[in-house]
């Protein structure tokens, strides 16, 4: 399918009748940092260690949700146990602390690049992430200084995480945009479901082990191989996403 055919059947299926991109929403794990072969290692040994059988695969596949959502679910489906919220919070710290102890993560080879050619063409970088860690928030700050707008939305700011829309739809009412001015930048099929759901052209990411026809699946309009090849096509990308329809 040709890009104008993708965005032709994006205005199809969510009735817009234009498309003026002024806002991406950005997902952190997996897009901004190479953090999620960190991540899914501290959830298993946080797992095993109450007694929980678990795969870091599955938790690529959850990538996206907050953290009390996806021990509550663990918990529950693995150990028949009700997780009350302070005991979620107290959980979270655990594997924060297991997070940390593995180093810092790589920035992602392109996000750099991906984030500077948004903001040359006088598009907001709005972070969208289910992360409650404020160490790593503070870090995005430092590492990506200047490159994102003050609107963001975190794990904080949520009652229900992706794949659920509020993160999407939070972060358009905050920053003033409508869902045919934004675009998504994921990499996880939760987090593409939400964007989806939310009416955003969602541009999913393949940085890590899930395989591009799975971010199709879930709702991807279309999908690239990494950062530096979505970095390299976001000029022409832009221009064909400013659209009338007739």
């Amino acid at each position: 399918m040709t890009l104008q055919q993708t965005i032709a059947e994006y205005l199809e299926y969510t009735g817009h009748k234009s498309l003026d991109i002024s806002a991406a929403l950005i997902d952190c794990d997996g897009v901004l940092y190479d953090s999620m072969k960190y991540h899914t290692q501290a959830w298993v040994k946080l797992m095993k260690k109450n007694g929980i059988k678990c795969t870091r695969d599955e938790f690529y596949e959850l990538e996206g949700m907050t953290g009390s959502e996806i021990i509550k679910m663990k918990f529950k489906t693995g150990a028949g146990k009700n997780i009350t919220d302070d005991e979620a919070h107290a959980l979270y710290g655990v594997k924060t602390r297991y997070f940390m102890e593995l180093g810092e993560a790589p920035i992602m080879p392109g996000a750099v690049r991906v984030l500077e050619t948004l903001k040359e063409a006088g598009v907001m970088n709005v972070l969208v992430t289910g992360s409650q860690q404020d160490a790593l928030l503070a870090r995005i700050e430092k590492d990506f200084a200047g490159l994102f707008s003050d609107v963001k939305v975190t794990g904080h700011d949520v009652r229900k995480g992706k794949p659920n829309p509020e993160p999407f739809l939070k972060a358009m009412n905050k920053a003033e945009k409508k869902s045919n001015q934004c675009i998504v930048i994921e990499n996880a099929p939760l987090g593409v479901q939400a964007a989806h759901a939310a009416g955003c052209f969602t541009i999913g990411v393949t940085t890590g082990p899930i395989p591009e026809k799975d971010l199709y699946k879930a709702g991807a309009d279309i999908v690239y191989k990494n950062m530096d090849e979505l970095a390299a096509a976001i000029p022409s990308l832009l221009l064909a996403l400013t659209v009338v329809k007739a």
